[in-house]
């Protein structure tokens, strides 16, 4: 296979690759970056997707093997079964990971961190008006005192802290200063920038890293470490995590496969590759083992992957035959950006309903094999007719069945639903007049 593959990169001596230009590779590019896996934190946020606790230790396995740096295992605090898997977790052997589980800034939740043995706690919390409004309903001053409260609490236990700040990217300039400076100076040692709602364009991430960069004083540049958590709402979460790596920062978080909640985060495979191959950063990760981990993703979420989704979807590395069935057989680089060997894939050909009758011939006659005209015309009509005599409609009607299963599987309880069990269940019917009432006091 080595061989193969340093056959397929000697291709690259006959072609321009402008991501190597030194005038384009950024300055702040550091020649490590760190895999900061995301996977089961926001996994528990999808609707209905279950891990056993077997699932998890398997993926978390293989996670560590891989070479990721750390692993998010949870967030202890939100109920006991998920408190109970994270206590299990801590107590396995892992070689090259550490792990994190998430807390809010709270006792009662970084409390429930320690009782599982976490040694690094992710502490998240926001602080722009709409969330300081709506979501803490507690002021600014009041936020800061909390957010400083808790990372002093975790450090006098031993812990080591890390500080999202969640729906950063629509906080103003000043206050993500402030509330990364306030966590740096009582303790934090990773600061994280998270686009929550996968608003900002590259550029734009781009501008506020570099701003927070040049805005922290070196004495807390020296102690902390930067990091961000993009969303991929635009289908832009890769752009943007590439985009902070260029103005220096670390840590990345990912999920596999872009698992995760609504639109999930930037996918693991996709930034590991950019990294390593775009930007020539090491990230620690073994890529040969980059499918194989997305397989069991794959298995243990019952989410498919998309056929054409970069890096690993079925399609990615397939060709139908062609006219140019010899020069992608001599020279795949004509048609593939990087030997897919590096991340544990290889070519696939095909011959389809595209594949014209006289290549069949010159495959024939290539591999020594006479064949008459009418046999030429059986074997042709043999290739292309299952596919042509296929009934469109119904197999339509198959993978409509199919996504609606799928759908059936993924969804929860909604609202309705809920109300609808609460009255079965109590024989009380629910006044969601007075709820909606509620909710506006609250607000106001």
């Amino acid at each position: 296979m080595r061989k193969s593959i340093f056959k397929k990169l000697e291709a690259q001596e006959l072609i321009s690759n402008y991501n190597r230009l030194r005038k384009n590779l950024p300055p702040r590019l550091h020649k490590r970056v760190f895999i900061w896996d995301e996977t089961f934190r926001e996994s528990i946020k999808t609707p209905t997707v279950f891990l056993t606790y077997v699932e998890q230790v398997k993926l978390a396995k293989l996670m560590d093997d891989t070479g990721i740096s750390m692993i998010n295992v949870g967030f202890p605090a939100l109920y006991e079964g998920e408190k109970h898997n994270v206590k299990k977790i801590v107590n396995e052997t892992f070689k090259n990971a550490k792990l994190t589980a998430s807390a809010h800034a709270t006792k009662e939740s970084i409390d429930a961190c320690l009782e599982c043995g976490i040694k690094e706690v992710t502490i998240e919390m926001p602080f722009n008006g709409l969330n300081l409004q709506n979501k803490l309903r507690i002021t600014k001053e009041e936020a800061l005192k909390k957010l400083v409260k808790s990372v002093e609490y975790t450090r006098k236990h031993n812990a080591n802290v890390n500080f999202v700040l969640m729906d950063g990217s629509r906080t103003p300039i000043e206050d993500i200063l402030t509330c990364f400076k306030a966590a740096a100076n009582a303790g934090a040692t990773k600061l994280v920038l998270a686009d929550s709602v996968g608003f900002l364009r590259p550029l734009s991430m781009r501008y506020l890293m570099s701003k927070i960069r040049s805005e922290l004083n070196e004495k807390i540049k020296e102690k902390i470490a930067l990091s961000v958590h993009c969303h991929n709402a635009f289908g832009l979460a890769t752009a943007n995590t590439l985009a902070a790596v260029e103005e220096g920062v670390e840590y990345v978080h990912t999920c596999i496969a872009g698992f995760g909640e609504r639109a999930g985060i930037a996918p693991f495979e996709e930034v590991v590759t950019a990294l390593e191959l775009l930007y020539n950063i090491d990230t620690g990760v073994d890529q040969g083992r980059i499918y194989r981990l997305a397989q069991t993703a794959e298995k243990a979420f019952a989410l498919p992957i998309q056929f054409h989704k970069p890096i690993i979807g079925d399609a990615v590395f397939t060709h139908e035959i062609d006219q140019a069935l010899e020069e992608m057989q001599s020279t795949p680089m004509l048609y593939e950006p990087f030997p897919p060997e590096i991340v544990g894939r290889s070519t696939s050909l095909f011959i389809g309903r595209n594949t014209g009758q006289a290549l069949i011939q010159q495959l024939l006659e290539t591999a020594g094999i006479r064949a008459s005209p009418r046999q030429i015309d059986e074997l042709f009509r043999r290739i292309k007719g299952p596919q042509e005599s296929l009934d469109k409609g119904e197999s339509q009607i198959t993978f409509y069945q199919i996504k609606k299963l799928m759908k059936e599987l993924q969804k929860g309880y909604t609202m309705s639903d809920f109300w609808r069990l609460v009255e079965q269940m109590t024989r009380q019917k629910p006044n969601l007049q007075d709820l909606k009432n509620k909710k506006k006091d609250s607000k106001k």
